[in-house]
């Protein structure tokens, strides 16, 4: 039988090669896998069907460049400022008081020191219900890890205090950037809105612009304000967030309107 041709019987298929042609497909599989197509084809001779065939070497389609999608970091390390001192005040008071009435009525143990316990616990309780009353939560933050490590290199020093202030317990503020947001909207002043329509900051979000630099994204919920509001002031926002820095604003899901500063800082002049 002529070398490279194949012999198809019932549903075996036998396929011979010739010795010229065994040495380059070796060379072929041990340097990387070739994919080999099989093609049926089939003629009709009267009643029956007669089928032969070919075997094909099919080259492997050249492999498509994937891009690299920034990851969430997730910031799980312990801090001071993420601990909410009015809870701990409340749970130490009202312990050291449950304790001082039952060591008082001799219910538990230490009797002696129910008088210290009563006398330092009525006045923990009372400063615990006061922090916690004066509480203002912190807000998410959202960090890609792209945004990560340009933060140190490019982020100016207020957008980091910004992010620090916000992440962090705050008592006696009204809301988290109070002060900022009372000198760009101009509560109850011509040209102003009422204090009852300031936006609220609900969360806040590192990530890179398309040019590869650093950007702080401020997404407030502001139900009785529109983009133009926003619009309007996007000049204040960097004006008072700045200098070093570009604001834009937008308008995200629902009643969320999102600020965007963006550091002018270059990384690749920073790094060198």
């Amino acid at each position: 039988m002529p070398g490279g041709a194949i012999v198809c019987s019932g549903h075996r298929f036998l396929c011979l090669l010739p010795h010229s042609t065994r040495p380059q497909l070796s060379n072929l599989t041990r340097s990387q896998p070739v994919p080999v197509q099989l093609r049926s084809i089939s003629s009709g001779v009267g009643n029956g069907k007669r089928f032969s065939s070919k075997l094909s070497l099919v080259p492997k389609a050249a492999e498509s460049s994937t891009t690299t999608t920034p990851s969430l970091v997730s910031d799980d390390g312990f801090s001071v400022t993420k601990v909410s001192f009015g809870v701990v005040g409340l749970g130490v008071g009202i312990s050291l008081l449950s304790y001082g009435f039952g060591a008082y009525f001799n219910v538990l143990p230490g009797s002696e020191w129910s008088a210290i316990m009563l006398t330092y616990g009525f006045p923990l309780a009372i400063i615990g219900m006061a922090l916690k009353y004066a509480e203002l939560k912190p807000v998410p933050c959202v960090t890609y890890s792209d945004a990560q490590s340009l933060r140190e290199k490019c982020a100016t020093p207020i957008l980091k205090q910004v992010k620090s202030d916000v992440i962090r317990y705050r008592y006696g503020d009204e809301q988290h950037l109070d002060e900022a947001l009372k000198r760009i909207f101009q509560y109850g002043q011509g040209g102003g809105i009422p204090r009852r329509s300031a936006p609220i900051l609900q969360m806040i979000r590192e990530e890179v612009t398309q040019d590869r630099k650093y950007c702080l994204v401020l997404v407030f919920e502001a139900k009785a304000l529109q983009l133009s509001d926003f619009e309007q002031r996007q000049a204040k926002f960097a004006s008072f967030f700045g200098p070093g820095i570009t604001a834009e604003v937008g308008k995200g899901e629902k009643d969320l309107y999102e600020v965007r500063l963006i550091s002018n800082t270059d990384p690749n002049a920073s790094s060198s």
